[in-house]
């Protein structure tokens, strides 16, 4: 794409609201000066924040609504009283009609997911969309998906989450064939449950041209960025999402526990604190914020709710990033290559 990125913002999601959103996108501004936005929101709380920053007003168009999704909303409830009048369905439909080349919100996972596939509708090669994100490693970062968009999963969809990972990982992480694994309870072709297997056993013999398929992999290996993408349904991947951000959170307050208990570990703080910051900014879920909801006719970015202006400018230059290097192109692409008559009619594994 060698235009401006348009990024259509839902104002009001999220736990703060545009007291967030709007200097999120001022700061992702400044990383990318050639984006462009399309915010949706209440104008009495959104157009005094907008007009504290004059660079965003300048390339910003606003759109006023008067109805929002709230956090605790049911997926049924925000369709309901929400479709075609929330900024948060207001936002999705830009990048429906071309307005805006990617959808950013903060806002309810399960109404943004419902609202996403309503109006976006799902390709049509993919039953169901996915929330991939990134994972901070010991090599860099990887792509987990699913984190929690559907529950569940037989082994057509986890090789549709293999092969839009990989696509999502030839953007973000510049790989011209990502490695991909498969989560599972250990990494011998016997173990776990059949539809892994099964999932398994057509990626290993479908030989797909831009990923290559490295096995099972465990939980430990997360951490590891053993494979470039990591492949598990949304019950087990969301999961292990919340266990690692409740893990970084437990080892600071260890480390911040430590430092503070004796006279000696102060003073040995001020020789490391170097390494602390390092650490610190490793750990920081704010750099790597921001889930893509993968398989649908458009890009949609979901944020964490309870993240601040710097975690909403990481969710915001993801979506930047997948509009830029067109990602339902290489998403489109991969998925139809995944689903030749060859590979769709394979006959099932043996079971054990």
């Amino acid at each position: 794409m060698t235009r401006p990125v348009t990024i259509a913002l839902d104002a009001m999601g999220g736990d703060h609201g545009p007291s967030v959103v709007i200097p999120g996108a001022a700061l992702m501004l400044e990383r990318r000066p050639d984006a462009r936005f399309v915010i949706f929101g209440d104008e009495k709380q959104v157009l005094p924040l907008i007009d504290q920053h004059p660079k965003l007003k300048a390339v910003t168009a606003f759109h006023h609504t008067e109805v929002s999704v709230k956090m605790d909303d049911k997926p049924s409830q925000a369709l309901r009283y929400g479709r075609y009048k929330s900024s948060m369905w207001r936002a999705i439909d830009a990048t429906k009609t071309g307005e805006a080349d990617v959808t950013v919100s903060a806002g309810n996972t399960g109404a943004l997911m419902a609202m996403s596939k309503f109006c976006l509708k799902s390709m049509p090669q993919v039953d169901r969309p996915a929330l991939a994100g990134l994972w901070p490693t010991a090599r860099g970062e990887s792509i987990v998906l699913d984190l929690g968009a559907t529950i569940g999963a037989d082994a057509r969809h986890l090789v549709d989450l293999a092969v839009m990972g990989a696509a999502m990982a030839r953007v973000v992480l510049d790989l011209d064939r990502p490695t991909v694994g498969l989560l599972n309870v250990g990494v011998e072709e016997i173990k776990g449950v059949e539809a892994v297997k099964e999932a398994g056993r057509i990626l290993r013999e479908s030989n797909l041209p831009h990923l290559s398929y490295h096995g099972f992999v465990e939980g430990d290996d997360l951490g590891k960025g053993t494979v470039d993408v990591v492949v598990t349904e949304g019950f087990t991947g969301n999961i292990a999402l919340k266990t690692a951000e409740g893990t970084a959170r437990q080892v600071t307050d260890y480390l911040r526990a430590a430092i503070s208990r004796s006279l000696m570990a102060k003073i040995g703080y001020l020789f490391a604190r170097g390494a602390f910051a390092a650490l610190k900014d490793k750990l920081d879920p704010r750099k790597s914020n921001g889930g893509v909801f993968l398989g649908l006719e458009g890009i949609v970015v979901k944020s964490h709710g309870g993240t601040d202006a710097i975690g909403f400018a990481s969710a915001a230059e993801l979506g930047y990033e997948m509009a830029r290097e067109d990602l339902m192109a290489k998403v489109r692409e991969m998925v139809a290559a995944s689903t030749r008559p060859d590979l769709t009619a394979a006959q099932p594994a043996e079971t054990e």
